[in-house]
């Protein structure tokens, strides 16, 4: 996918990033290593600074009453793989995300580790392209519908627990996970497949059987509250 295909995504993003340095933020680094260009992990570096800081800075003007302690949970909760990763699939980056061969066929584009660090590197790349001001505005946007939604956002911290409270509250089942995995062992993806009775099911990849069960609930517990 070229840069004239991007318009899409700057569109959803809101920011007038640079078109090389976003082109930078999309490059994973199997595709750098074949194709001999810059990878996005210094993007990444910076973009988990500028995430961090935004958003510790508005849970605590958001929440008043909340000691360290809760404040600190709320945040990894916000910065965490499963939320990144959430972000990025509403944002479609999977789509834009450029990946080695090895990648494709491991199917890298779902992979939440992958994806996460492609909405730090595009929060880093908007840093560099329109300053700390913007960037930080474009966190707070981004992270906007999981703060909005106090459920989601204690699920995000422990999204197989949620999944269980919420089934025993609606009086459903326990879930019950089914892993799969494939691709050779150095490279193993895993999908698993959660349901909740009759109530949900749901799917999520990951590179070990625990990230994709926890992405599997995370996705469960978000249709449950659709």
């Amino acid at each position: 996918m070229g840069a004239h295909d991007r318009a899409d995504l700057v569109a959803a993003l809101g920011v007038a990033i640079d078109p090389q340095l976003l082109e930078t933020a999309l490059t994973h680094r199997s595709y750098a290593y074949e194709h001999g260009t810059a990878d996005n992990e210094r993007f990444e570096f910076l973009g988990d600074s500028v995430l961090g800081r935004a958003v510790t800075a508005m849970l605590f003007e958001r929440y008043p009453d909340d000691d360290e302690g809760a404040l600190a949970k709320r945040r990894a909760g916000l910065v965490s793989t499963v939320a990144l990763a959430s972000i990025a699939r509403t944002l479609r980056l999977g789509e834009h995300i450029r990946l080695g061969r090895g990648e494709v066929l491991t199917r890298g584009a779902e992979k939440p580790s992958i994806l996460a660090d492609a909405v730090e590197a595009i929060i880093g790349a908007a840093f560099l392209s329109v300053g700390s001001e913007e960037a930080e505005a474009l966190v707070l946007r981004l992270v906007q519908p999981l703060v909005d939604d106090p459920a989601s956002t204690g699920a995000i911290t422990d999204p197989k627990t949620a999944l269980q409270e919420a089934a025993a509250s609606r009086h459903a089942p326990a879930p019950v996970y089914d892993v799969t995995g494939e691709g050779p062992e150095h490279a193993r993806i895993f999908t698993a497949t959660v349901t909740v009775g009759e109530l949900v099911s749901a799917s999520g990849t990951g590179t070990s059987k625990k990230q994709a069960e926890v992405a599997a609930a995370w996705e469960a517990f978000r249709a449950l509250h659709a």
